[in-house]
């Protein structure tokens, strides 16, 4: 079903196109291809609003897509080919965060086609939107699958090379609880990023063996009395570069350890957001209120300001290439 959400200040129509398979029902918006809503079994597991205005004025990326470059680049700007790019700045005075202030996931998508279980969209971004050379056409097909999965494929292609490196960026809350602090975490990865005071990446790829970005084995993100009280913003490095075809990434179960969600990707790296600093100031999803920890993102992607770190992953797409991303978020 698709219906009219709302219409944005320069008139532009935003779509909601509703999908439903077996257990999981789905509501995306035609704006940043956000995932609006996603229930398991009735139960809605990510955290959203019911009206457009909310989107636009208080949402800290809830459900979209981020890009045309995921995470943050470090002083926005970036050098290709031996040519420097001064980049639109919209995080903290001096950085680029998501693609800019009008990325992707403020922009209305094209629906290309729908059905009962699957939404196709289309977004082209042109050469200089928000300092990027090249264009770049995308498509993104959310599906649901028979086997209880909500599928995120994105191919891209560009004129010019040009960094790309999309994300979905919902927020997941397993079980309606007001916070996911007691909800169990793990992930498929021995090292991590460690950033600056500005979360920007260092450089370096440290082991998470002794450390509180150890998740290898699964564990609370509530810690316990006496140890460290850290902020997980993070890329969790899954490998070196992307993978032919998804694997096992991280798995997050409910407090009660009744509902568990597998994430699979072929994208090397994973960005673990806790949401420990948000606090909207609007009701959300059935009028609920989130504050700190409401949730927590899962973002896989390219490894963060690789456009200016030696040694990490590649974001640049080239004219002969095709970017091509696959992200499963597989529930049980």
């Amino acid at each position: 079903m698709i219906r009219e959400f709302g219409v944005l200040p320069d008139g532009e129509v935003v779509h909601e196109i509703s999908l439903r398979k077996g257990a999981l029902q789905a509501s995306v918006l035609t704006l940043g291809a956000i995932i609006r809503d996603l229930k398991v079994d009735g139960q809605t597991v990510v955290l959203g609003f019911e009206d457009l205005q909310s989107y636009l004025d208080h949402s800290p990326y809830f459900g979209a897509v981020a890009g045309r470059c995921a995470n943050r680049i470090a002083g926005a700007r970036m050098t290709i080919d031996g040519q420097e790019h001064r980049l639109d700045v919209n995080e903290r005075g001096r950085h680029q965060l998501h693609g800019g202030a009008r990325g992707f996931s403020r922009r209305v998508w094209q629906l290309e086609q729908s059905d009962k279980a699957s939404v196709l969209l289309k977004l082209v971004s042109e050469d200089g939107d928000m300092g990027y050379p090249g264009r770049v056409d995308v498509l993104l097909r959310y599906t649901l699958t028979g086997t209880g999965a909500l599928r995120m494929k994105i191919t891209a292609t560009t004129d010019r090379t040009t960094p790309v490196n999309l994300t979905q960026h919902s927020y997941f809350n397993l079980d309606g609880s007001a916070t996911i602090l007691d909800h169990t975490l793990e992930i498929a990865a021995d090292s991590y990023l460690p950033v600056d005071e500005d979360l920007i990446p260092t450089g370096e790829v440290r082991k998470v063996a002794w450390t509180p970005y150890d998740f290898q084995d699964g564990r609370k993100l509530r810690r316990r009395a006496g140890e460290e009280t850290v902020v997980f913003d993070h890329n969790f490095c899954l490998s070196d570069a992307s993978r032919e075809s998804v694997e096992f990434a991280a798995a997050l179960e409910d407090s009660s350890g009744d509902r568990r969600m597998e994430v699979w990707t072929t994208e090397p790296g994973l960005q673990l957001f806790d949401a420990g600093g948000i606090d909207v100031k609007v009701p959300g999803l059935e009028g609920k209120r989130y504050g700190p920890h409401a949730g927590l993102c899962l973002e896989a992607q390219r490894w963060p300001d690789s456009v200016n770190q030696d040694g990490f992953t590649s974001v640049l797409l080239r004219p002969s290439e095709t970017y091509s991303h696959v992200t499963e978020f597989r529930f049980s």
